[in-house]
């Protein structure tokens, strides 16, 4: 049997896990991703994953799915925020393919994690779909006939960045946007929230909690109702640790999506949430890889 490491590297943690030829993944595992430490230390992580792996048993290639910018061709980031210092021009596909022989293919997190939705979650069957994952920031795909729009330089689908009148959309609707709004309103540090205890709060009747939502799903309907306008996707996906709260989220942002599209493009345009959560980005990894080795 055909086995595949695909590695799943997030600015928090590196989950990991093998999968078999029909996507099923076999073991999972995760372990902090010790970002401060830079490109260098991530790369060696990687390496050692793959090292411990080939001890259990063949691989038969490595899948990675990674924060930053990636050059999908030529396997390696090509730029990174300061959370993963030193971490543009980091050559994954070379230095693995050199040191174990095996082939290597890398795309970016929030591509693999469109992807995983696109090919087997929620916008399985669509021509063309958005997702997005709302988390420490914003981020985005788009996919076209089951393929990663990449755009001309391997930026398309930056949806973060987006300027919406009150700021960059990322910095209205994060998780990370909704915690600091949260806490201001009580007077209080943002280390002393997080979007679970947010809803669970909202859920009790805290006004100041519910406010912070109600904002977050204003926001999130005025930038994706500006993607929509222009993309006109069938399905818009929407996937991070508090699209969990679907039943508590879906209709406020159903709700601002008809606020802020025609209705012409409102009523066909389908809302979801991402089905495979935390697996997302090895199951996008491995298929990313599927269809560049053909």
């Amino acid at each position: 049997m055909k086995r595949y490491l695909a590695i799943d590297i997030g600015g928090t943690q590196i989950k990991y896990g093998l999968i078999d030829k029909d996507g099923h993944i076999l073991q999972q595992e995760k372990m902090d991703t010790e970002a401060h430490k830079g490109g260098p230390h991530i790369l060696a992580t990687v390496k050692d994953l793959v090292a411990s792996h080939l001890t259990q048993g063949p691989l038969a290639g490595v899948c990675l799915s990674s924060a930053g910018m990636v050059d999908p061709d030529k396997g390696e980031i090509f730029y990174s925020g300061p959370q993963i210092p030193n971490y543009a021009g980091t050559r994954f596909k070379a230095e693995i393919e050199s040191q174990f022989g095996l082939p290597c293919e890398i795309e970016n997190d929030v591509n693999c994690a469109g992807l995983a939705e696109g090919t087997s979650g929620a916008g399985q069957g669509s021509r063309l779909s958005l997702c997005l994952t709302i988390g420490t920031g914003i981020g985005g795909c788009l996919l076209v006939d089951g393929q990663i729009f990449h755009g001309f330089s391997n930026s398309a689908c930056e949806v973060g960045y987006i300027h919406l009148a009150d700021g960059a959309f990322q910095d209205l609707a994060s998780t990370t946007a909704l915690v600091h709004y949260v806490a201001e309103l009580h007077g209080q540090e943002a280390a002393a929230w997080s979007g679970y205890r947010i809803f669970e709060e909202a859920k009790r009747g805290n006004s100041h909690c519910i406010q912070g939502i109600d904002r977050l799903a204003d926001y999130l309907g005025q930038g994706i109702a500006n993607i929509c306008y222009v993309a006109n996707p069938e399905v818009v996906i929407l996937g991070g640790g508090i699209m969990a709260q679907k039943d508590y989220l879906a209709e406020k942002i159903q709700a601002s999506l008809r606020r802020y599209l025609v209705s012409s493009i409102a009523e066909k345009t389908r809302l979801a949430f991402a089905h495979h959560e935390n697996n997302a980005g090895m199951l996008g990894a491995y298929y990313h890889f599927r269809q560049k080795q053909g």
